[in-house]
């Protein structure tokens, strides 16, 4: 076990007195401690890349990119609207309340757990930090113990930089995670895969905790016949290969029409050639560990690969790889991907591609690539997903605007900008009657006279 300074459920305690002692109630105290959170990133950037690159190579460019980036932007528009964002909206008050007014309040949850992912150290864990300090919480962050680099440095800065009662890293394993999961917190937020978002789902529900479960599964990308197939291809190759498939959005698998199936393989044949994937070049990184490498590799049905298909188990890297012809039936389709391997299937008809598509649980995301606009309404009318992007894919998380999360398998609620603040707070309904008069038709004597009077008014509200 991880040397700690303090015990688990000492910085539990120490959260929970932190927060009733009303130590993060004040927006400025908040945003102080945003903008400072920001000047630690931005002190240690050159450290940052350095650990995730000892974790899976990954590389200056695509740090900063999809983690550091990102993290800035929601630091300073949680500083910028969080005024906004707080203030105590005035609601309408219905008749039967006259005379009165009405309002609603944002209140921060409370102490708060949030456990973050290996594919993304930095963006995962510290994006729904800033959104737990913007809304007035603590928390206690739990890395993954998988990119131990990157775990160790932001242990480091947080738990050097912050009084623990605000923010406090956790480093550890499953026998960390499951103590922190007996504990009775606000509000539980994780990152992972379904298969412990389960586990972290029950241990929640013994103590009636709220969490949001940002999840994964198959997301599809649909292309037609109409697209714009350069420009589909270029995207779509982007998109998969960024961190080597190991994102939660990335497309999981394609469904092309059969009249351009040629044609878009050997357009992925050739804008994947032209992108020179390699950890060298700066735009490919390492599979995690040796257990997701076998994993992955297991996926791969030789008969099936039409581009790539090469695994170098030294340097723990799967080349780029596309099968083709696949199926529901093949074994890339069994489960979520989550790296460099992409089933191609082949399609006639766009109502069987969403009928297979809604066979599944509700995907994380889902893209569909055309130049039709009944085709795309029909497509985002008839695939519930959690977010997606109509002739690209990923960069829906770009856009802070957009609430990103899941729905059903993929996910419970949601986070990024004002999201983030919502899914820590609590609206607090509020109904403030004036004590200068009182209609009697509520009291008893219950009379056919006062039911009248009530039927009327209910009508006016």
């Amino acid at each position: 076990m991880p040397n700690q300074d303090l015990t688990i459920t000492a910085t539990f305690k120490g959260q929970k007195k932190f927060f009733a002692d009303g130590k993060t109630l004040a927006l400025a105290v908040r945003k102080t401690q945003l903008k400072k959170l920001k000047e630690i990133l931005q002190a240690n950037e050159e450290r940052l890349y350095e650990a995730i690159y000892a974790d899976f190579c990954k590389s200056t460019f695509d740090t900063y990119t999809t983690e550091i980036a990102i993290l800035y932007q929601e630091i300073d528009e949680a500083i910028s609207n969080l005024t906004k964002w707080a203030k105590t909206k005035k609601v309408t008050t219905n008749w039967v309340n006259f005379p009165a007014k009405s309002f609603v309040m944002k209140e921060p949850l409370g102490v708060t757990l949030i456990i973050g992912a290996w594919n993304y150290p930095y963006q995962l864990l510290l994006a729904p930090a800033v959104a737990a300090i913007a809304a007035g919480c603590s928390a206690v962050l739990k890395p993954s113990e998988l990119s131990s680099a990157t775990s160790a440095l932001m242990s480091e800065l947080i738990n050097q930089h912050f009084d623990p009662g605000l923010l406090r890293v956790i480093e550890g394993g499953v026998i960390e995670t499951t103590e922190l999961l007996t504990l009775s917190w606000n509000k539980i937020f994780f990152t992972g895969s379904v298969r412990v978002g389960r586990i972290v789902y029950a241990a929640a529900a013994k103590n009636l905790v709220p969490v949001t479960l940002e999840l994964g599964g198959k997301s599809p990308a649909v292309i037609t016949e109409d697209c714009n197939l350069n420009m589909t291809v270029k995207r779509l190759v982007w998109a998969k290969y960024l961190n080597a498939g190991q994102t939660c959005i990335a497309p999981d698998y394609v469904m092309v029409h059969k009249n351009i199936a040629e044609a878009f393989i050997g357009a992925m044949r050739s804008e994947i050639s032209k992108e020179c994937f390699s950890i060298e070049n700066g735009n490919y990184v390492q599979i995690i560990n040796n257990h997701n490498l076998s994993r992955l590799s297991a996926l791969i049905e030789p008969e099936q690969v039409a581009i790539g298909g090469r695994v170098d188990e030294k340097d723990r890297v799967i080349e780029p790889t596309v099968l083709y012809p696949s199926s529901f039936q093949s074994k890339a389709m069994q489960e979520e991907i989550f790296g460099p391997i992409l089933p191609v299937i082949v399609y006639n008809q766009l109502e069987t591609v969403i009928d297979q598509i809604n066979e599944g649980p509700k995907p994380l995301a889902a893209y569909i690539f055309t130049s039709n606009s009944s085709t795309r309404d029909y497509f985002l009318n008839k695939v519930p997903f959690g977010g997606g992007a109509v002739n690209d894919a990923v960069m829906h998380i770009s856009n802070s605007a957009l609430p990103f999360g899941g729905v059903g398998n993929s996910g419970i609620g949601a986070y990024r900008g004002k999201a983030g603040f919502d899914c820590f707070s609590h609206a607090k309904s509020v109904l403030q009657k004036s004590t200068l008069i009182e209609l009697n038709l509520k009291y008893y004597p219950h009379t056919p006279g006062k039911l009248n009077w009530i039927r009327r008014i209910l009508k006016l509200s």
